[in-house]
């Protein structure tokens, strides 16, 4: 404990001014006068409440949105019924232009609502369970879990009850309300596969077996870009887990740092003082000397968005609705709840990618006959099955790109130029660096940003490849940096031909960047990716990709002078220099032959890249992608 101590106090001496906003007043307080707003309109809200403690209860202004909020609703671990479905779905008909978005953490918001709709809706929604108490700002917001517990065969350890009793820890509990230092994400999962992105979390409870006992792994410290670490910690029941839990967020609350906001999340406090010293801290918090880590079980990746459905115990199917980037209608909330009691046990599960299940289905031709799934389908492209974007600049103020409709406009493209019979490629999209739509995660991933071209400031995109839900997750690479949106398209194009040309019988794209690409460095990957794309633009045919067989090492060096050797020899059927060794000429007196001459009608870009990478001096080449980026753009930054 003294470890947290003394990295509280040297991080005390200043505090941010959010800070200082909730001196102001109680969130409590705020909320209490939100009748009184509804009848004096939007001008009567002050800005302390539109800007902060209004959040406390998921109520946002978005200035995007003049004089319009939006409210971030609470679906523990993706749960809904039929009867909540139907009365979210009439709110957003009657109040939100039919519109709401579904969330990478299970959850809903409604949109376009006006201050006077807000106590209506929230009373409606409290009669049938639901809540939007502390899903914003600083406090514990929705737990995650897999939306297919206690029902799907790979569930080992039912946590739904869990989740819930983890939930009343503090639930509209005035001590927890706007009380912690930033906001706090959990989940929690019984299951061998990973839907829920469950190492992605600041506390992480994860299926785990130990001396022949199930329980829960703890993993600590997770947030956007950084991925959980283990804690040491096995929880071997229900009881140690939320023993745990509350051990964990009052250390938070009492140590956790309240000065640069950037940097106050559980992940900093752990960084500060070590994960070991947090361990002990949690167990002396606590009382209970926990036992040490056993064997994560929670390392499967998941397939059902793939086949449109999966098979649960009882025989019954919980069947898939694909909701491309989550842009989803009141109207058609309502139909789903409709839908769930006519042909399913009245069930609803929201899952991370934005698209739920309906649940307890015995009858598959009939429901899939609907309307419904004629403009949400149960099985769409590769592209589109496991499409992620957040809100983007349309309703969010860190938004630097539209990003649904970019993410959508995307998958449509690649779904009609490089279409898939089969495979599978998670694209996930975020629209600034926050990292909403969990972009580092995705088999390819669009962070974005601004990219020039011609001088002039547009949306960009920065490419990350690698990205993993399998295992213990790991964070993407950026391999391209600051593309154009309207030039990424063709790069991403590249690698799904690349996909396309090399994949083995059923693998997906995960397994295709584990077998192929790791084994160049990112900046070769980028490269290629753009090179490629400049050869179609260009109408240049040549057979010139990536190869399972790699000498380079990794080494970036060797890749340029190996990449030019290969093209050269492609465009001409001539070797550069009679022979090679350690990825250079052997014959240093050898003069390159110009390509001009073997090639007439070559590319002059291509030649002059040519001549850099190959130069007959060996001082004077392009050692590094980057020189040579430059002679295959597409555009002029």
């Amino acid at each position: 404990m003294k470890a947290l101590e003394e990295a509280y106090a040297a991080r005390s001496k200043k505090i941010n001014k959010i800070e200082k906003v909730k001196d102001l007043k109680t969130a409590k307080e705020a909320y209490a006068m939100l009748d009184v707003y509804a009848v004096s309109g939007f001008d009567s809200v002050p800005e302390e409440d539109k800007t902060y403690f209004l959040k406390c209860f998921g109520i946002y202004y978005r200035p995007a949105t003049p004089e319009k909020f939006m409210l971030k609703l609470r679906i523990p671990g993706g749960f809904m019924t039929s009867a909540q479905a139907k009365v979210i779905g009439a709110s957003a008909e009657e109040f939100g232009q039919d519109y709401m978005d579904l969330t990478t953490r299970q959850q809903c918001e409604l949109r376009y609502l006006s201050i006077e709709s807000l106590p209506i809706i929230i009373k409606r929604l409290d009669e049938v369970g639901i809540t939007a108490y502390q899903t914003g700002v600083d406090n514990i917001r929705g737990i995650v879990a897999d939306p297919f517990d206690d029902l799907a065969f790979d569930n080992v350890l039912p946590s739904h009850n869990t989740l819930l009793k983890l939930q009343d820890v503090f639930l509209k509990k005035d001590e927890w309300i706007s009380t912690l230092p930033r906001k706090f994400n959990t989940s929690i999962t019984g299951n061998l596969s990973n839907r829920c992105n469950v190492y992605g979390n600041d506390a992480c409870f994860v299926l785990a077996q130990k001396d022949g006992m199930f329980g829960y792994n703890l993993y600590l410290g997770g947030r956007v870009g950084i991925i959980a670490k283990k804690a040491d910690i096995f929880l071997k029941d229900e009881s140690e887990v939320i023993a745990a839990f509350e051990s964990i967020i009052d250390l938070f609350k009492r140590f956790g740092f309240r000065d640069n906001r950037n940097k106050n999340r559980l992940h900093f406090l752990i960084e500060a003082v070590g994960m070991d010293a947090m361990r002990k801290a949690i167990c002396e918090n606590a009382g209970i000397e926990f036992a040490s880590a056993g064997e994560t079980m929670t390392k499967m990746d998941y397939v059902e968005p793939d086949h449109g459905k999966i098979q649960l115990r009882d025989g019954t199917l919980g069947v898939h609705t694909v909701v491309p980037s989550g842009i989803f209608k009141g109207s058609s909330m309502k139909r789903a709840g409709e839908l769930a009691e006519h042909y399913g046990n009245g069930e609803l599960r929201f899952d991370m990618e934005q698209s739920f299940y309906i649940m307890g289905v015995k009858d598959l031709e009939p429901l899939l006959k609907e309307e419904f799934f004629v403009e949400y389908k149960n099985i769409h492209t590769p592209y589109f099955n496991h499409l992620i974007a957040c809100a983007g600049t349309e309703n969010c103020p860190f938004g630097v790109i539209e990003n649904k409709n970019d993410a959508i406009t995307m998958a449509q493209y690649l779904s009609d130029t490089v279409a898939l019979e089969s495979g599978r490629v998670r694209m996930y999209w975020s629209a600034c660096v926050k990292g909403c739509g969990i972009h580092g995660l995705g088999d390819i991933g669009f962070e974005g940003c601004k990219a020039k071209v011609e001088g002039v400031n547009g949306s960009g995109v920065h490419i990350l490849l690698g990205g993993k839900l399998m295992g213990e997750s790991t964070e993407g690479h950026t391999v391209i940096k600051s593309a154009p949106l309207e030039y990424a398209k063709y790069y991403t194009e590249s690698i799904m031909l690349e996909y396309k040309k090399m994949r083995k019988d059923g693998e997906h794209f995960e397994g295709f960047y584990d077998r192929v690409l790791k084994n160049f460095t990112t900046a070769k990957i980028g490269f290629m990716m753009m090179l490629q794309a400049y050869f179609r633009a260009k109408n240049i045919e040549v057979d010139f990709g990536f190869e399972t067989k790699v000498l380079t090492g990794k080494n970036e060096e060797f890749e340029v002078f190996e990449l030019g050797r290969k093209l050269y020899y492609q465009l001409s059927r001539t070797e550069a220099y009679t022979a090679y060794e350690r990825f250079t000429n052997v014959n240093k007196r050898e003069k390159l032959e110009n390509i001009r001459k073997l090639v007439p009608n070559i590319d002059e870009n291509i030649a002059q890249m040519l001549d850099l990478i190959l130069h007959s001096k060996e001082n004077r080449r392009a050692v590094v992608f980057s020189e040579i980026i430059s002679f295959v753009m597409l555009y002029t930054k």
